[in-house]
């Protein structure tokens, strides 16, 4: 794993911010009027009808502050958990909170009201809630409070301001129930992530057959070679084992001073095969 720093970015944490800070972009120069909005914005009575907008919700945002929260604590969170992860993963990993959000949303309005809605603030608090399930205890710095604040408290604490204002229904411009719903998704892949995954396939390993190594040089010799160079090497075998037993039994009898040279040399010679066997 490489090191960061605190201001690297990971691929995916790069990618998810400069895509989002270039639709913001064009939301105020080129795709103004409401139209990127109306098409791409999660309405729950338009799902039907869009689709799309359970992911594409989750790239637009309502002013320079919005996007800018959102991508600061994607900015701060987001890198370690992509390291802890790997690129893969904290890609569906953060795609699955952002549908979380919207999913949740949906289901809240079939009993009640719910307003169109914007923002990545779901994906993101889902990648919140993954760093402080990786390390609780790291401090956080949140402005303006002067001591750092442990990562599962901060956490936790926005989880549960999320839910207390979603139940009674705050009138603040707020999609509490978008972020409950990336922090449900969220804590259900972290905790049973393999019911998201494939399972990799099963391979089974058979014993390979049994290979002999030749020469690179070598070809491929005809039966009747083989086995005429089987039988000359055999008789080689033998004729050289009959003549250590004649050298050893001339010493035996007449001393090692009665050997020739070449009687010596076929001794050293054998003495250095057995030495290296």
């Amino acid at each position: 794993m490489r090191s960061l720093s605190p201001f690297s970015l990971t691929p995916w944490v790069r990618r998810l911010i400069i895509a989002n800070a270039v639709v913001y972009f064009l939301s105020i120069t080129v795709l103004t009027g409401g139209w990127l909005f109306a098409h791409f914005g999660f309405d729950p009575r338009l799902v039907i009808l869009q689709p799309w907008t359970f992911i594409s919700y989750a790239f637009l945002h309502g002013g320079f502050m919005h996007l800018a929260f959102n991508m600061l604590m994607l900015f701060f969170f987001g890198p370690a958990v992509e390291e802890r992860m790997g690129p893969a993963a904290f890609a569906r990993y953060y795609f699955l909170c952002g549908l979380g959000g919207a999913v949740l949303s949906f289901v809240i309005s079939l009993v009640g009201p719910m307003q169109p809605m914007i923002g990545a603030s779901a994906a993101v608090f889902g990648v919140a809630l993954a760093f402080a399930l990786y390390w609780p205890d790291a401090g956080v710095y949140v402005f303006p409070l002067p001591v750092p604040v442990k990562a599962k408290v901060l956490v936790f604490f926005l989880a549960g301001m999320d839910l207390l204002f979603g139940t009674i229904g705050a009138a603040d411009g707020v999609a509490h129930f978008a972020h409950l719903g990336g922090f449900l998704f969220g804590f259900i892949y972290l905790r049973h992530g393999k019911l998201f995954q494939r399972e990799p396939r099963k391979v089974t390993r058979r014993k390979p057959p049994a290979k002999v190594l030749v020469h690179p040089t070598a070809r491929a010799a005809k039966p009747e070679q083989a086995a005429h160079h089987a039988r000359k090497n055999r008789w080689h075998d033998e004729d050289l084992s009959r003549e250590v037993d004649r050298v050893l039994d001339k010493i035996s009898e007449s001393g090692l001073s009665s050997l020739t040279r070449e009687e010596r040399k076929l001794l050293d010679e054998m003495s250095r095969q057995l030495r290296d066997s």
